[in-house]
């Protein structure tokens, strides 16, 4: 009696792998680069402006007291006889560092520092985020004392121009900073602080293409199916 061998063979997956489009990137979080130049608006809330209006405010009221724009007059002359008294110095470079002197300390005390730097527990910080510029008259623009602050420079520069000869170095220095000044003091720039550098916080995701896509090839798997017995009768 001749005897029969079975060869048993499993079934091969040949189901095609969905395979990603090369056309469509794959979307991955990537940190944005930082900004050169962004421009942000300082907003304060209403518990903010209830603060502020809770107690008088003496960090930017003293600018509308008596005397308190003479000093600035003063103070002007006093620094050019001091400078004057330096050995050797001319007239031109006198006037031109009485002009930066004096624009340097006006821009760092009225649109560098924040803040008040006594009895700011009574105002509950409303004024943190604010220059001194920005608590004069509580914001109001085109006051007199804000008329006053923003002559002052402008006649201090056409006085140091005159008496420099009109010398075009010193004028474009003087111009320069001039300008650098003025600018914060403008409406259009109010409660506006301009960043250098300043990080994108904005979340968006970079499109990043993968470098290699998978093949899409697979393990054959036994997915329930029986297996094909095969026999030598099958070939007679």
């Amino acid at each position: 009696m001749q005897s029969h061998r079975s060869i048993a063979i499993q079934p091969l997956d040949i189901t095609p792998q969905p395979r990603s489009s090369p056309s469509a990137p794959a979307m991955k979080s990537r940190g944005r680069s930082s900004s050169l130049l962004k421009v942000e608006h300082v907003v304060t809330s209403t518990v903010e402006d209830l603060d502020q209006s809770t107690y008088l405010n003496n960090n930017a009221n003293w600018v509308n007291a008596k005397g308190a724009w003479l000093i600035h007059v003063v103070l002007i002359c006093i620094g050019k006889i001091i400078i004057d008294t330096i050995p050797g110095m001319e007239p031109q470079i006198s006037w031109t560092l009485v002009n930066l002197l004096y624009l340097a300390l006006s821009y760092l005390m009225f649109h560098w520092v924040t803040g008040i730097p006594f009895q700011s527990d009574m105002h509950g910080g409303a004024y943190d985020d604010l220059t001194l510029w920005e608590q004069i008259d509580d914001g109001a623009q085109y006051t007199p004392a804000k008329k006053w602050l923003f002559s002052v420079p402008c006649v201090l520069f056409l006085a140091s121009t005159h008496y420099t000869n009109y010398n075009p170095w010193l004028f474009a220095i003087n111009l320069c900073a001039l300008v650098f000044v003025l600018l914060p003091k403008l409406p259009q720039l109010h409660r506006q602080r301009v960043r250098f550098l300043a990080d994108d916080r904005s979340g968006a995701s970079t499109p990043v293409t993968t470098s290699f896509p998978p093949s899409g090839a697979s393990t054959p798997i036994n997915g329930g199916t029986p297996p094909v017995i095969i026999t030598e009768s099958l070939f007679q």
